[in-house]
């Protein structure tokens, strides 16, 4: 039987000089899976991706992505993947197509033209295809470059930080493009600053703090491990919740729901955080 499990990280470490950027992180990622690293400016994020897309290599530990170790056999770890960074990499002289096609070229793609068109299509681009790049906006140029990083079709697509900068509709569209990605089967692996775009996106999300993880699981999982949740009780009118108050049993009103009352991502985030600090 094959293994779901497309990433696995074990105890992975990194310095910069005398800084130890990683300490201890381990991971398991399946495959398509949106995954989402959280943490904030500094915590590792970005050096964990730079490990797994042989950019960087570790100082101690393993990675593998399609069993294929990502120091040792690091030319059949970048055919199945894709990166697009906290940067757009687009070429603004170019239009969109061209850029496309460009890509399309360098990877032998069969069939150019047709794909090209389809990945223009898939990312809402094709009105604006024989446009030059340098007249795009901030969201239509982002996504361009994942479309790019999407040529060829790679079982893992890792997104650095890729709404930074965006308005929130632009956020919202990348967002769509985000799901739409996992639905067809690539496997995204997501960096981000932002704890409601990890809530919206990822099945399994993770905390990185100083180099560790400190937490992770599926959003519902990491509210559920924290105290004090309580519940909320709904009933059918103000008049009935008034009265609850005080007389709940008494005059036999009864709630038509109980529901949890968890925490947000963003409370899990910074309490997490904060006791952190406190025991250091």
């Amino acid at each position: 039987m094959m293994s779901d499990k497309i990433i696995e990280i074990s105890r992975l470490q990194k310095y910069y000089k005398s800084n130890q950027v990683l300490k201890d992180v381990s991971l398991t990622i399946h495959k398509g899976s949106i995954f989402a690293l959280l943490g904030s400016n500094g915590a590792g994020k970005t050096t964990v991706v730079k490990i797994l897309s042989t950019l960087l290599k570790p100082d101690g530990g393993s990675a593998a992505i399609n069993g294929f170790d990502v120091i040792t056999d690091g030319d059949n770890v970048r055919k199945c993947i894709s990166l697009t960074g906290q940067f757009v990499a687009v070429d603004e002289v170019l239009t969109g197509r061209e850029n496309l096609t460009l890509i399309g070229q360098l990877k032998r793609l069969p069939n150019l033209k047709n794909t090209v068109n389809e990945w223009l299509s898939f990312s809402g681009l094709g009105d604006a295809s024989n446009r030059k790049v340098s007249t795009y906006s901030g969201g239509m140029r982002r996504r361009l470059d994942i479309t790019m990083s999407l040529m060829g079709s790679p079982d893992v697509l890792f997104l650095d930080e890729p709404t930074t900068g965006l308005d929130p509709q632009n956020r919202i569209a990348m967002w769509d493009l985000v799901k739409e990605l996992a639905i067809k089967g690539t496997t995204v692996f997501l960096t981000t600053q932002y704890l409601e775009e990890a809530e919206y996106l990822a099945d399994h999300i993770a905390i990185l703090h100083e180099g560790r993880i400190i937490a992770e699981g599926t959003p519902t999982y990491l509210k559920e491990i924290m105290p004090e949740r309580g519940v909320r009780i709904n009933f059918d009118s103000r008049i009935e919740s008034d009265i609850a108050i005080k007389l709940l049993t008494e005059n036999g009103i009864y709630p038509n729901s109980i529901e949890q009352n968890l925490p947000s991502l963003e409370d899990v985030f910074l309490t997490l955080i904060d006791e952190k600090k406190e025991k250091n």
